[in-house]
């Protein structure tokens, strides 16, 4: 009944330095858990139907182990890099002291998300639609800080280095350090945030303090924050380079090998859409409407307009959507379909954003990395 694929994968526990990380203990067993070293757990559509997701259905992607203390009352930022006249640094009470503090809800999705439905298949944890989320985030605009450090003319990227650790136990190793253009990170939505959902950052989900970059993949949002480098180059961290969070810059066959020269940095992450409720396998009465509800999200943009079938694709009405609740928030999108017999259906669902560009029903462009893929999603729907 299930039409999305979902795999479930568990990291080799018995090679190398591994042996010497701790084993978290078992998270979130509500959602699915693609590895446990690192931790990469998703979240099943059917539970991200809150307006605003909660912590306890909040999906997880690490690179590494997270830190061993995440006290907030001796974490300290630094503010450094070749772009910057005057380095400086701030614990949290600072932070929220010398600066103006404002909240906005943002999307987070992983580069990856969807990664399943890939083929040939790629590489990498076998996220199906579940990493994404959209909450309510408390902190300072970053443009504001880099200000306070004196970014100078001459700065091109931001960079952020967390306190998480590389799964080898090298401490010199970082699992990852990424960052956005500069531009990305004056935007007014781009935070250092010590919140979320009006409470302290859960330390699984990057507190005591993170970078949050909504509409960008997940991973220039920096968990565990404790440094940002305004640089004068595009950053050069781990994560950064390869094929890491890229796409081919030219569309490829599916399978072709691309080499690293000819790979694109992702920046915006591209117009999607979750159906939230009802959830997948589904059994309905012929003779009532069936509701159907969930979020779309478009990136750097917004959503216009919202569809669903129940045909295939063969035709497509036109749903009530709300606007988002700020810049970069997902929109909630609601409406109903009817079914002229019983049995088997799906119901899908496509977005299209405020320049007319729309979900492919079809998996869009392979990519060796499997990254980008906004595909209808659809729901299985039994009717009797």
């Amino acid at each position: 009944m299930i039409t999305r694929r979902c795999f479930a994968s568990v990291a080799a526990l018995g090679v190398g330095s591994l042996l010497a990380a701790p084993v978290p203990a078992p998270v979130k067993p509500h959602l699915r858990t693609l590895s446990v070293l690192p931790l990469n757990v998703e979240t099943p559509a059917h539970l991200l139907d809150e307006p605003f997701t909660s912590a306890r259905h909040m999906f997880v992607r690490n690179n590494g182990l997270p830190p061993i203390k995440t006290d907030p009352a001796g974490w300290r930022l630094a503010i450094d890099g070749e772009a910057s006249r005057t380095p400086c640094h701030f614990s949290l009470a600072e932070l929220g002291t010398q600066f103006e503090v404002h909240t906005y809800a943002l999307t987070i999705e992983c580069g990856g998300n969807g990664r399943a439905e890939f083929f040939p298949p790629v590489p990498g944890n076998q996220w199906t639609t579940g990493a994404v989320s959209c909450a309510r985030w408390t902190g300072v605009r970053l443009g504001d800080l880099l200000h306070a450090a004196g970014i100078t003319d001459d700065a091109v990227y931001v960079a952020f280095y967390g306190r998480d650790r590389h799964l080898s136990g090298e401490p010199a190793k970082l699992p990852i350090s990424r960052g956005v253009p500069v531009e990305k990170a004056l935007l007014p939505e781009t935070l250092v945030a010590w919140a979320m959902n009006d409470g302290p950052i859960p330390a699984l989900h990057g507190g005591p303090l993170r970078l949050v970059a909504g509409g960008w993949p997940g991973s220039v949002s920096g968990k565990w924050l404790h440094r940002l480098a305004i640089r004068d180059r595009v950053h050069d961290g781990p994560k950064m380079g390869g094929h890491s969070y890229r796409v081919p810059c030219e569309p490829v066959e599916p399978g072709a090998e691309v080499a690293a020269a000819d790979m694109c940095i992702i920046e915006a992450m591209p117009v999607k859409s979750l159906i939230t409720h009802p959830a997948s396998g589904v059994r309905h009465r012929l003779a009532e409407p069936l509701a159907v509800r969930g979020h779309a999200w478009a990136g750097e943009g917004a959503v216009a307009r919202m569809f669903l079938s129940a045909d295939y694709g063969q035709t497509w009405q036109r749903v009530a959507l709300d606007e988002p609740i700020n810049r970069l928030a997902w929109q909630r999108f609601r409406g109903e379909v009817r079914f002229a017999t019983a049995g088997y259906y799906e119901v899908w669902a496509r977005a299209e954003d405020e320049h007319g560009v729309a979900q492919p029903m079809l998996l869009p462009g392979w990519n060796p990395k499997g990254y980008l893929n906004n595909a209808c999603h659809r729901i299985a729907v039994q009717v009797a």
